[in-house]
């Protein structure tokens, strides 16, 4: 069974990262406050943070959407309740993957019948001879490609293609070599393409939509949870892809392989569970104003969701988050005041916390909105979500505990 990757980091998730400089504790002093929340932390202490959820809790939840599907809710009103006030569409077509751990300059992939190279320039198409070739590649030449194959030896130059290439292959998949000699299969076609006015090479999987999904949804969630609950994170990520397409990362892809934009490991990652999944909600997406809506989702909301930078992504209760969620709805976890200190140095020795703004959502008062970490030096003031980031914790959802730490015996 596939492992619960972590919550999405997403552009939006990014821009609310918050760090205002470091300001004299005077100055600090001074400055007008609202009701906070303070918790002094004298000599040297634990503190302990508790709190709710795993991830930016925008959109779906995908403990929630377990949860629901255990109550008994479909896969569109799973996806219906994560993103109220979204329509029914089709999605279709193809997505352009970045392979983030093949950006060297060349693609290389193992020698195989019915491998084919196309000069993405020319649209033209040859297919590549058995003459005993272990493997090929696609390797710039200027503006150019060269393919070139190899038996063991020296790489050996088979023909130089107008423009930029790809391989493709009538078996249907392809065996990419990475640097470093590992390999991993890929369906569709990879291209050595170039960032716009640049020579530098990328590697790129272009593929059918459906195909994609294949390789997403069980590095999202576990293939053998219920039905419903795939379906919906299918339905999530279908929608979420063809978001990205609409707004591509860059010129030459749509988007990563990594949190950064949706996990996806191609042929090795899919599961005969999870495609049954993605096939019950074929071409199904969700769309706002007539195009494909921002489908956020995290790990867990703890119970409530967040608000997000789209309509329909709401803050409201969640009743189905904590119903199979025993890790991540209510979370603990201590840190050491040294190590505040260590990441904000300019603050001294650290002498009390402050909360002075959270979202206002669930239990605790919600999300830290507004924080501050006061020193004998300096004060840091600082967001939830760059708290969460620098300590590793689950949420920007927690409050904190502070314990004095016993002195060892005099010596």
């Amino acid at each position: 069974m596939s492992r619960l990757r972590p919550a999405r980091v997403l552009l939006a998730a990014l821009a609310s990262l918050l760090v205002l400089p470091v300001l004299p504790a005077s100055s600090a002093d001074a400055a007008p406050r609202k009701k906070v929340e303070t918790w002094s932390t004298p000599g040297s202490t634990a503190i302990t943070l508790t709190g709710h959820g795993y991830g930016h809790g925008r959109g779906l939840s995908q403990y929630g959407a377990q949860g629901a599907a255990l109550q008994g809710l479909t896969w569109q009103q799973i996806n219906e309740f994560y993103y109220p006030g979204t329509t029914w569409g089709e999605i279709k077509g193809k997505i352009r993957v970045l392979i983030t751990a093949d950006t060297g300059r060349d693609v290389q992939v193992v020698a195989r019948s019915g491998t084919k190279v196309r000069s993405l320039e020319r649209s033209r198409t040859w297919r590549l001879p058995a003459n005993g070739a272990k493997k090929w590649r696609l390797i710039a030449k200027g503006q150019d490609t060269q393919v070139q194959y190899t038996k063991r030896g020296p790489w050996r130059t088979w023909k130089k293609l107008p423009g930029q290439a790809e391989f493709s292959s009538t078996a249907g998949t392809l065996t990419l070599v990475l640097p470093g000699g590992a390999r991993r299969d890929y369906r569709g076609t990879l291209q050595s393409v170039a960032p716009r006015q640049s020579t530098k090479r990328q590697t790129v999987n272009r593929l059918p939509m459906e195909a994609y999904l294949r390789g997403v949804v069980p590095d999202e969630v576990p293939a053998l949870w219920e039905p419903a609950a795939v379906s919906a994170q299918s339905v999530a990520a279908r929608t979420y892809a063809a978001f990205e397409r609409a707004h591509p990362s860059a010129s030459h892809y749509d988007l990563c392989d990594t949190s950064q934009c949706q996990v996806y490991g191609g042929v090795a990652t899919e599961h005969p569970a999870a495609t049954a999944a993605i096939k019950a909600t074929a071409r199904k997406g969700l769309f706002h104003d007539g195009r494909p809506a921002f489908t956020q989702f995290s790990a867990s909301n703890g119970g409530f969701s967040a608000a997000g930078s789209m309509p329909y992504l709401v803050a409201q209760a969640d009743p189905y988050d904590g119903v199979a969620n025993p890790t991540y709805s209510a979370w603990t976890t201590t840190i050491d005041d040294t190590q505040v200190e260590k990441h904000w140095p300019q603050i001294g020795d650290l002498t009390s916390i402050e909360v002075t703004a959270r979202d206002g959502n669930g239990d605790l008062g919600g999300r830290v909105t507004d924080m501050a970490f006061i020193g004998t030096t300096g004060t840091v003031r600082v967001d939830g979500d760059t708290v969460r980031s620098s300590f590793g914790l689950y949420s920007d959802w927690f409050t904190f505990g502070v314990t004095p730490r016993q002195k060892g015996p005099a010596r």
